[in-house]
């Protein structure tokens, strides 16, 4: 699998797990808590790995460096509502909103990563260069998925 079909099915399970939170009612508190922390985990490890292998050879090239930066200014917005969601009452109206804002803010980035920066980075990244990003990034995940389960 390529670096770009590989990302975009990180975005694809990310948006399965946001549809079946918003299936969540508010009085399904658990259910909630327990798709909001594998969420978590997954916009975690997938931006960190995004940060670390992608966004690091691309924020070099010329015309991938504003699109890069701006999408690294959106992992830390993401991050912070992560962050903030965690530590709210899970069955309130107040983070179903919350959680509709970390999910519009997603979505967006998606969306300019996948129609925008994808496309750029392919012209500017050498076949190889990509598959070994791949690597990195699945190793990476991997390592990281490894050590949550201790």
């Amino acid at each position: 699998m390529n670096l770009y079909e590989m990302l975009h099915q990180d975005h694809e399970k990310v948006k399965s797990l946001f549809d079946q939170l918003e299936a969540a009612g508010e009085d399904q508190e658990r259910r909630r808590e327990q798709l909001f922390s594998a969420l978590y985990r997954e916009l975690d490890v997938h931006s960190q790995a995004e940060e670390k292998f992608f966004y690091s050879q691309l924020k070099g090239e010329e015309e991938t460096r504003e699109l890069t930066l701006e999408s690294l200014d959106e992992h830390k917005l993401v991050k912070r509502l992560l962050d903030e969601l965690e530590s709210m009452d899970k069955g309130t109206p107040e983070w179903t909103a919350k959680c509709r804002t970390l999910r519009e803010n997603v979505d967006q980035h998606v969306e300019t990563e996948e129609q925008e920066l994808f496309p750029l980075a392919q012209k500017t990244l050498e076949d190889e260069e990509a598959a070994g990003i791949a690597e990195d990034i699945e190793s990476f995940k991997e390592e990281h998925t490894e050590l949550e389960a201790y």
